[in-house]
């Protein structure tokens, strides 16, 4: 792999985008670790055993917490950084404000998943713990906008490649929500104890404002930053359209803002606020297949990488599940579809699916490309990642389609009626049938695990390897080296 001699002081800042990755490798280890055993709560429900710190209530929020923050948050620092001074070829702004990001954000992770196994969470009427944890994130998401601001203002190449833009939008986007979202009076100045600034369904409409649209800018525009570098550079190919692109994003990020209370039809809210929410939702549907389309489609003339490259696998078939829960959103957004789909375990699989299918899919591939550039050398072993794309593709199969059979089998016996109008079935009734499908699902998250596993077995030894090549390299030769291919 080529390399590049710059002088006494290094063209980019990659330290913090090492640091980063191999977090976002740790958290998911140990978020998808906490998911399993979750899974396996509910399908053998001895494992809640006496012990309070592990059981489902608390250990949920941990996992929830581990992988979309700990371990997708780690994640996009890395690529962001990666991407923004690859693109803009500048150096990051301010070094130790972009090692006060990696601190603080796992700081906040770390702290987060320690308070709820402790009991402490941020119920809407009431917390405990939380404020605290909330100003951290503030500041470290402040910092990470001055850094990526920064780094972008300071660009030698005029223009701003478009994965920058979803970037940006994502990491504004955010702050935006958080801070709305989080709003809490404490008690007292020095109280750990707050109360929330909204009620009832003022307070459902922003929890699902800010929901909706943390999927909407941190688990979709963010990652599709990433797809817009990592499939032309693992294609070898430019983007299929760059206009398609341009379209995509600014239809993307005007129409997400408006689809959050599709979550709660049937509920207090307003029937026409919901309604409009569903009408943004199937809008949706054009801008998010328009992406996929163009992501794919990029590697026409180059589909024979799907046999020999596992890298591209990953991205495409990320792609590919990007499509499917963009299309199956809008279809549950559908006020008929939802009252079939809601509060059951169809939901699940379709957060699962954008989840592991998109958001993991996505990571893995991108992670796959930069780890070896980063480390300059090659990936230890390309078998490994062959059999964990096959592991994690098998797994989020199985956990799906286990979930969308446990969704509608369980919402049609909640409504089924007998000849006397009365319920057909009781709660443990669906509970007892869709048993063997928590069995199912369990096994397919053991699957996904068990890849990632690989995955950090692969990552370690890349980098022992890489740090072994670097040393004998400085041994050699006083020239300072750095790893310069994108």
């Amino acid at each position: 792999m080529a390399t590049e001699v710059i002088g006494s002081t290094e063209q980019y800042n990659f330290e913090i985008v090492k640091k980063f990755s191999i977090m976002a490798v740790v958290w998911g280890l140990i978020g998808m670790s906490i998911g399993v055993y979750i899974a396996s709560e509910l399908a053998w429900p001895m494992l809640n055993m006496d012990i309070p710190y592990i059981t489902f209530s608390r250990f949920r929020p941990a996992h929830t917490t581990s992988v979309i923050f700990g371990f997708g948050g780690s994640a996009l620092f890395a690529t962001s950084y990666y991407i923004v001074q690859r693109t803009c070829q500048a150096r990051l702004f301010g070094d130790g404000l972009a090692t006060f990001t990696f601190w603080g954000w796992q700081a906040a992770i770390f702290l987060a998943d320690i308070s709820y196994m402790l009991g402490y969470t941020q119920s809407r009427e009431y917390a405990e713990m939380e404020w605290p944890i909330d100003i951290l994130i503030e500041v470290v998401w402040l910092s990470y906008l001055a850094v990526y601001v920064g780094t972008i203002m300071k660009r030698k190449q005029p223009h701003i490649y478009v994965a920058n833009w979803f970037f940006l939008a994502f990491i504004l986007a955010t702050a935006l929500l958080h801070t709305f979202n989080n709003l809490a009076v404490p008690i007292s100045m020095f109280s750990m104890k707050s109360y929330s600034l909204f009620a009832g369904t003022q307070d459902a409409m922003t929890q699902w404002w800010y929901g909706h649209n943390a999927v909407g800018f941190f688990l979709t525009a963010a990652f599709l930053g990433m797809m817009y570098y990592f499939v032309p550079k693992q294609a070898g190919r430019p983007i299929f359209s760059y206009r398609l692109s341009i379209i995509h994003f600014w239809a993307l990020v005007f129409l997400y803002m408006w689809v959050g209370a599709h979550h709660l039809h049937w509920t207090a809210l307003p029937d026409w606020t919901s309604t409009l929410a569903a009408t943004f939702s199937i809008m949706l549907l054009l801008p998010s297949w328009g992406g996929m389309i163009n992501g794919i489609l990029t590697l026409s003339g180059a589909w024979d990488k799907l046999r020999t490259d596992p890298v591209m696998r990953f991205l495409i078939v990320a792609l590919s599940f990007y499509g499917m829960a963009t299309f199956e959103g809008p279809l549950m957004a559908l006020k008929d579809v939802n009252a079939l789909s809601h509060y059951t375990d169809w939901t699940v699989g379709h957060v699962h699916s954008g989840a592991l299918g998109w958001v993991a899919m996505i990571t893995f591939g991108s992670m796959y490309h930069m780890i070896p550039r980063l480390w300059n050398t090659k990936i230890w072993s390309e078998k490994l990642i062959g059999t964990h794309f096959w592991l994690a593709t098998i797994g989020v199969l199985l956990y799906i389609t286990a979930m969308w059979i446990s969704g509608i089998t369980a919402g049609l016996m909640w409504r089924a009626y007998d000849q006397y109008g009365n319920l057909q079935y009781s709660f443990v009734d669906s509970v007892a049938a869709i048993h063997p499908l928590y069995v199912m699902r369990a096994v397919g998250g053991a699957f996904f695990l068990t890849g990632m596993v690989l995955m950090a077995i692969n990552v370690f030894m890349t980098i022992r390897q890489g740090d072994r090549e670097a040393a004998r390299l400085r041994a050699t030769s006083p020239t300072k080296m750095t790893a310069a291919s994108a």
